[in-house]
């Protein structure tokens, strides 16, 4: 009678051992392109495998910012407490994509190098190490300078007033004629 009652608890050991294995629950990120100027739009993707979550939760950790990581949309609110930035995970596949446009970012994000972490349940920086999560690395530089405009002349306004002016008399002795 002993043995009839440990083999459902071996049985039950060696179910989770091979049907659900140590480890088995991932979640992976890249970011495309790693570096950037800042306005630049950054795309998030990745995959999501043994944790069953509609959504993952994203928030950046750097210089000069909140030490419980922020969310990407406002790096003046920290990341945790049901505010995070979130993508949504393809059920059938796993995997999930974010678009981060860094033209409409609420606060100051100075140029340097950035973690983006994406996690599987909504946890900040502080309590990232309680479930699954990746990390990757971006670097923000300056925005890009935006062409300078070739000044124009002041002949060429007096010129476009002289071409104007004289087409209108052209135009106006034309109706003249006619009526």
């Amino acid at each position: 009678m002993r043995g009839a009652v440990c083999l459902p608890a071996v049985m039950a050991v060696l179910f989770f051992l091979v049907i659900i294995p140590a480890g088995a629950q991932t979640v992976t990120i890249n970011a495309s392109p790693a570096v950037v100027n800042l306005g630049d739009t950054i795309i998030l993707s990745g995959n999501v495998s043994g944790v069953h979550t509609i959504a993952v939760y994203l928030f950046l950790a750097g210089p000069d910012l909140d030490s419980r990581g922020v969310t990407l949309e406002n790096v003046n609110v920290p990341a945790g407490r049901g505010l995070f930035t979130t993508a949504p995970v393809n059920m059938k596949d796993g995997t999930w994509e974010y678009a981060w446009d860094t033209s409409v970012i609420l606060g100051n994000l100075n140029p340097g190098t950035y973690t983006v972490f994406v996690v599987s349940s909504p946890v900040n920086h502080e309590r990232v190490g309680s479930g699954p999560y990746a990390t990757t690395k971006i670097t923000i530089e300056p925005a890009q300078a935006e062409a300078t405009p070739i000044p124009l002349s002041p002949w060429s306004a007096i010129l476009a007033l002289t071409i104007t002016a004289g087409a209108g008399a052209v135009f106006l002795s034309r109706q003249n004629k006619r009526g």
